[in-house]
């Protein structure tokens, strides 16, 4: 197969995450190649998430470097086999790469955690919410570039549709819950509809009050992506020049951190209930 021009982050992963392999194992992309029967560019271009590698490739590869983890290697090799076209693929060239990648990565993962602080979380918002938050941007947007990003946004929620729907735990800062984007009316039906999904098996919604205090990650909001094994976990955080993936263990160590003082310090799922429906009848 021809290279592809523009590897998404999940392809680029599964080509990290054979280099990581190898350098692991002490081997050269020249010992690659060898393995392979292919020029080592092609390696580096594996690696890169540029060029196609099969799952058997993937196997072969994970055997002679000497990795033992049964899991990981079937999870490689089930990434190496993803052909079908995701929905998200129907926006690429009309919405940023980035976005793309974010659908995607929430996708395939297993379970998926936030953190937000100054808007709701993505995966949970209406469109008129979602409208008012891509409207606040300079300079601004042309409206369909909105729309489109709206459009989207809500098909994300595909997520929790599907047969086996998305797991989901939400932290959401008290500030967030306040912000009125799009006004006092967008806001409450945005609030009533948080409401709503938090009564789903599969969705768990838990408030940080301000009076907690500080916090571990303030300054951003946080999605960490669960994998099929704990290897395959990808961190994402919002940026003004687009979403930064992490996937480094020290950095997925991190934030396991502060996904463990939410944990400890969020108000539970029955008190954050509450908590948002207080606020929602306020306005």
């Amino acid at each position: 197969m021809p290279p592809r021009k523009t590897p998404t982050e999940r392809q680029k992963r599964l080509g990290a995450e054979l280099r990581r392999m190898r350098l692991a194992a002490g081997r050269s992309t020249d010992y690659a190649a060898g393995l392979l029967g292919v020029d080592r560019t092609k390696i580096s271009n594996i690696e890169a998430g540029v060029r196609v590698i099969t799952p058997e490739r993937v196997r072969s590869l994970a055997c002679n470097y000497a990795c033992c983890d049964e899991k990981y290697i079937e999870a490689l090799a089930a990434m190496a086999a993803e052909r079908e076209r995701g929905w998200w693929e129907d926006f690429r060239g009309t919405v940023p790469a980035g976005m793309l990648d974010i659908a995607e990565l929430e996708w395939h993962a297993t379970r998926v955690f936030t953190s937000q602080v100054m808007h709701l979380p993505g995966l949970l918002q209406t469109e008129d919410y979602a409208r008012a938050i891509f409207a606040a941007v300079l300079p601004p947007m042309p409206r369909l570039e909105v729309e489109l990003r709206v459009a989207h946004r809500m098909q994300r929620q595909q997520a929790f549709e599907r047969q086996r729907p998305q797991h989901y735990v939400g932290y959401i800062h008290e500030a967030a819950l306040r912000m009125q984007f799009g006004g006092r009316r967008v806001t409450g039906r945005q609030l009533n509809h948080l409401l709503l999904m938090s009564e789903r098996d599969h969705i768990v919604l838990r408030v940080v009050p301000v009076e907690t205090g500080a916090f571990p990650g303030a300054g951003h909001a946080m999605l960490y992506a669960e994998g099929p094994v704990r290897q395959l976990d990808t961190v994402q955080l919002d940026s003004a020049d687009g979403p930064i993936f992490l996937c480094a263990e020290s950095q997925l160590e991190r934030y396991r951190s502060h996904l463990d003082w939410m944990e400890r310090s969020a108000l539970d799922s029955a008190r954050s209930r509450d908590f948002i429906h207080g606020i929602a009848s306020d306005l």
